[in-house]
């Protein structure tokens, strides 16, 4: 069985946005910056002043490994491709990608389901150039 991730309180909406098919991000109320990992201040201007905004699912892929020894739980889907993704608002973030990776191609995000909850992945729209 694949694992799933475990939402701590800091990230329990973050998560439970996704398993509702949406894609939030942290975003100061202070600075107005969008940001990663999601967490009680802002790590720009230290606000507190923080609330999770829907974004638009649309990034650039910067980087990507092809896994060929797969972690417990995921053997059945090797190779499978993990990367980094520059979300369209600006913070990055590690995800699994869908498509023939190209870096600084563009990506969509989607949601794959797993039992009664869902993983953020993201399938490659276009190759870049």
């Amino acid at each position: 069985m694949r694992p799933l991730p475990l939402p701590t309180p800091d990230t329990a909406a973050f998560f439970a946005a996704i398993d509702a098919g949406r894609l939030t991000v942290p975003r100061c109320g202070a600075c107005g910056r969008f940001f990663l990992y999601p967490r009680a201040y802002c790590p720009f201007c230290t606000s507190g002043q923080v609330a999770l905004e829907p974004v638009s699912g649309r990034g650039t892929l910067e980087s990507y490994v092809v896994n060929h020894r797969p972690a417990p739980g995921f053997e059945e889907d090797a190779p499978y491709v993990v990367g980094v993704i520059r979300l369209a608002e600006g913070p990055t973030l590690f995800a699994g990608i869908e498509g023939e990776p190209a870096v600084d191609g563009e990506l969509d995000a989607f949601f794959e389901p797993r039992g009664e909850r869902n993983v953020l992945k993201f399938r490659m729209r276009k190759a870049a150039g």
